[in-house]
């Protein structure tokens, strides 16, 4: 590795020759112009230096310099921005100024990235840094089937914080144990307030704001399910539905033109907003589908489905405002009709989504046009898949950021979902979000190649730079992907009407029958990816099994679907023999992702997933 690499990467860098050498002893001084809470920023960068260099460095308080005696000095410089700052490595030692406390930290992160390559001997630099972004966001979904630990959530608010993300978001349905409401989450492994409490504390002091996300209007499957609030839902019946993936994105709406159904929403923001110390609030408001196609159809024929979405939306924001919350919402509904942004109170703020590799920028466009404050919501591109699909998501998010600059959008906030039981590994997502931090704060272009080396050494600590070359490759080689399964499983078992599983598994014939052939290169892959645990730091090899238990899965599906398609399309019989071999190869894997999954989650939806799994190995065996 001859390069040094900071991610996002500073707006001007200026390196001169010569080092500063870090004494085998020294100091970190917080200048008496740093509020006391860069006490926590200053603790990160000494264990920092103790992890990476070996040397125990004190922190101290002060108005002495870099000549004074201490090597590090942070200081406050109030004619910056709150989030700028200026580092400056000499011979004499190195000093960070910022505007503000997030500015002194990301100096902080920047000097962190520094050393974690150069070790004590560090290059002459000196930086002037500040996002092109406001605010540069990432959103968790924690309710799709997977809840993560508390512990796993700090962790990912102290990646965010490393790569100078400021705000996190999790998306929460029924996975929070709200009171009153045991009948929603009696089956689950819900967080809890004091999680919430503690999380937003950890979160505050990394320099990330822990906004609260709650569906509030569509997308409230288990909640509309019940015996007690059934009567809210758009459709009649639905605690009669039996449990599909697919049919729990689509459906589960509140009913608008009941009273009720605002003041349910409304008790469940009041009992959550508290817990956090945000003065924003996001209440969802996305894939309305079964809006005005069931109980209000006679009412919808008459004010229109734009009129009744609107108007509860302008409810809910504005019932926020005069609580002193900025509302925020999802903006998919209302890129039908944007004219009607007008009517939201000012301080709204639209969360623009779309998350295709090729994603134009009409939605942003028409927003931008019709005056709405927004955010440009890419994706991580982890959702139904074993290892997230880094091109697309890298297109998707540099495309996304450049839309958001063009049309002057205040925010981007990545996106991370979990669809169809959350399959995907939440840390294979790092990557994307860490995409989404470079180009939210500097949009000069990086390609995928370079990125993905400076990720490699900065996230997994790898000195060959290879390792995210590999992973971006072994994710093309899933012939039959988590969706296909399920939705192949939830028609076959349920009898559950679905054209697009037929025709997606069709129009894939040729990938299918190829399944082996894209086995045996995932397989030199692994081989790949196991070499470069050899330049890797002990602390970071276990993100190659990881990925390796990942690829197994991928090849495993993939004998899986090539087997159902010439059986179940084909008629091929006389496959009994080599069905349970495939059988036995999942039950397997599934026992290793287990523990994966354990290992940062709770058990949460696991048990549906492993519904899902157990089906398969049954009918692989039922096979002639």
């Amino acid at each position: 590795m001859e390069s040094m690499y900071i991610l996002p990467a500073p707006q001007k860098i200026m390196k001169k020759e010569g080092a500063f050498a870090l004494p085998h002893y020294g100091k970190i001084e917080m200048d008496a112009s740093c509020p006391q809470d860069v006490s926590y920023a200053a603790d990160i960068l000494k264990r920092e230096i103790l992890d990476f260099t070996g040397m125990d460095y004190s922190l101290s308080r002060g108005t002495k310099g870099t000549n004074g005696g201490a090597e590090i000095v942070l200081k406050l410089e109030d004619s910056l921005k709150e989030q700028s700052y200026v580092l400056v490595i000499r011979e004499e030692g190195i000093q960070i100024t910022g505007g503000g406390y997030h500015g002194i930290l990301y100096g902080i992160q920047t000097l962190r990235q520094i050393i974690r390559q150069e070790g004590c001997v560090l290059p002459l630099v000196e930086i002037e840094d500040e996002p092109a972004m406001e605010f540069r966001g990432f959103y968790h979904d924690v309710t799709r089937g997977r809840i993560p630990k508390l512990e796993t959530l700090k962790k990912l608010a102290d990646t965010l914080s490393f790569y100078k993300i400021n705000q996190l978001q999790l998306y929460v349905e029924h996975s929070f144990l709200f009171e009153g409401l045991s009948e929603m989450w009696r089956d689950d492994t819900p967080l809890t307030p004091e999680d919430i409490l503690e999380l937003d504390a950890h979160c505050r002091k990394a320099g990330v704001e822990l906004v609260p996300s709650l569906s509030s209007f569509g997308h409230l499957y288990k909640l509309l399910s019940t015996r007690t609030y059934e009567h809210l839902c758009e459709l009649a019946d639905p605690v009669k539905m039996p449990f599909s993936f697919r049919g729990r994105q689509m459906h589960h709406t509140l009913n608008v033109t009941m009273e009720e159904s605002y003041e349910l929403a409304v008790k469940m923001i009041e009992e959550y907003m508290p817990l956090f110390t945000s003065k924003q609030f996001n209440i969802g408001a996305d894939e309305t589908f079964d809006l005005g196609k069931g109980k209000s159809k006679t009412y919808a024929e008459e004010a229109g489905i734009d009129r009744m979405y609107i108007d509860y939306v302008k409810k809910l924001c504005g019932y926020l405002v005069d609580k002193g919350y900025r509302p925020m919402f999802w903006g998919d509904v209302i890129c039908g009709f944007p004219e009607l942004m007008k009517e939201l109170p000012k301080e709204t703020i639209c969360l623009n989504w779309g998350y295709a590799w090729n994603q134009c920028e009409d939605g942003t466009k028409a927003l931008a046009e019709a005056g709405a404050t927004q955010y440009v919501c890419p994706g991580a591109g982890g959702w139904n898949q074993f290892i997230n699909l880094m091109e697309s998501a890298y297109m998707n998010i540099s495309r996304m950021c450049a839309f958001g600059e063009k049309y002057r959008a205040i925010g981007m906030l990545n996106t991370d979902w979990g669809d169809f039981g959350h399959i995907n590994h939440p840390d294979f997502s790092m990557p994307g979000m860490i995409y989404g931090a470079a180009f939210s704060w500097n949009r000069k272009e990086i390609s995928f190649e370079d990125i993905n080396r400076m990720i490699s050494v900065l996230q997994y600590q790898d000195r060959s730079e290879r390792l995210m070359s590999v992973v971006s490759r072994m994710c093309r080689h899933a012939v039959f992907d988590w969706e296909m399964a399920v939705r192949f499983q939830e028609l076959t078992e349920s009898g559950i009407e679905d054209t697009w599983c037929m025709e997606r598994i069709k129009s894939r014939e040729k990938e299918i029958l190829k399944a082996e052939e894209e086995n045996k290169i995932l397989k030199s892959e692994e081989l790949e990816l196991k070499k470069c645990a050899k330049e890797m730091n002990a602390g970071q090899k276990k993100a190659v099994h990881d990925f390796l238990i990942a690829a197994e899965g991928i090849a495993v599906l993939n004998s899986m679907g090539l087997l159902i398609y010439k059986s179940s399309f084909q008629g091929m019989t006389g496959c009994a023999d080599q069905a349970k071999v495939i059988a036995q190869k999942l039950e397997c894997w599934f026992c290793e992702y287990k523990k994966m999954w354990r290992s940062i989650s709770r058990e949460s939806e696991l048990y549906r997933v492993s519904h899902v799994i157990f089906w398969f190995a049954d009918f692989l065996r039922d096979m002639k």
